[in-house]
This record gives structure tokens, C-alpha cells and sequence, in this order.
């Protein structure tokens, strides 16, 4: 199913990129973000985020169970296309152009979130890789230490290798 694209309350911009609407593989970072947005207290805190806030009580219920029945349908690993579109529709209602594009941004940071890890080093073993970057020219950590592994795995199976044929020479002269 192809993005689709944001239909928008005001003027459509004229210069970045088109906002759009939520997308299938995205749904499990999108659904909790969702969910706590269309709070009628977040509602409330947000006003400049949403449309018409006489119309928020209901509308809010008819989205949450539209919600729910695309939730429904994941876990049973069934199509939800239509459903998405049906969400996607109700969201561009429910959200101003200013609010949809704050919810893009905040479920960019999410994703973000999700591709980085954190873990813990001593100071030295940083002062290490630190200079190690700067012998190999390497700008970042990641760089730094994929190409330890890399050459680990190299040593690893040259090591593997020269086994190998000291084994076979080993066999031929056992022979």
C-alpha cells in the first residue's frame, strides 16, 4: 500500500516535504503515540494540535474503536488497509496541518530512538577508541569498532584456514 499523503486544512506549503499519513510498518511505534495524542486531556493541553474542539468528545470515540479494530486486525495478522485508510482519514480531522506535522516529528524521534543503542564503556576503553579512530582516519565509534569486528572475523578465518591446511599437511604426512 503506497503512503498516503496528508490533505491539508490550510494552505499547502510550497517548499519541504508533503506530510504523510501513518503508514503500515510504521503502526507499531505510531499506535501508543496515538493513542496518548488523541487523550481529551492531551486534546485539551494541545489546542493549536486539533480541529474543532466541539466536535473532539465524539469524534474521539468514533477514532479510538477505529483504532481498536485496526489493533484487532494486526494481531491477527490479517489486511488492514482499508481500516488504515479509515484511521489515516479520521486522523487529518482530528488534527490541524501544525498538529499532524508535530506528530511526524515526534514519531520521527521515536523511530530514531529505536535504531540506536546505548551501551556503557570505561573511560579508557573510549581513549582507546578514540585513538584508534584517529590511526585509521574513522569518524565515529560505530565506524571504529564494525571494523574491529570486521577484522576480527578476518583473523578469525585465516586462523581457521591455516588450521585447515596444517591439518591436510598433517594427514599427508601421517600417511
Amino acid at each position: 500500500m503506497e503512503p498516503q499523503a496528508w490533505i491539508y486544512q490550510q494552505d499547502k506549503p510550497t517548499a519541504g516535504r508533503k506530510l504523510l499519513l501513518l503508514e503500515e510498518a510504521e503502526l507499531i511505534f505510531a499506535l501508543p503515540l496515538i493513542y496518548r495524542l488523541i487523550n481529551p486531556e492531551a486534546v485539551a493541553s494541545k489546542p493549536d494540535w486539533f480541529c474543532d474542539a466541539e466536535l473532539q468528545t465524539v469524534f474521539y470515540t468514533k477514532l479510538v474503536t477505529q483504532l481498536n479494530e485496526l489493533v484487532r486486525l494486526r494481531k491477527k495478522a490479517q489486511r488492514i488497509d482499508n481500516e488504515l485508510t479509515n484511521v489515516n482519514k479520521m486522523l487529518n480531522q482530528y488534527f490541524t496541518d501544525f498538529g499532524w506535522r508535530m506528530v511526524r516529528k515526534e514519531l520521527s524521534q521515536i523511530k530514531k530512538r529505536q535504531k540506536k543503542s546505548h551501551i556503557e564503556l570505561s573511560r579508557d576503553i573510549i581513549l582507546r577508541l578514540k585513538r584508534y579512530m584517529e590511526t585509521q582516519k574513522l569518524d565515529s565509534f560505530d565506524q571504529a569498532i564494525d571494523t574491529l569486528l570486521s577484522e576480527h572475523n578476518e583473523n578469525i578465518s585465516l586462523n581457521v584456514l591455516q588450521h585447515t591446511d596444517e591439518d591436510v599437511v598433517g594427514d599427508i604426512i601421517d600417511e
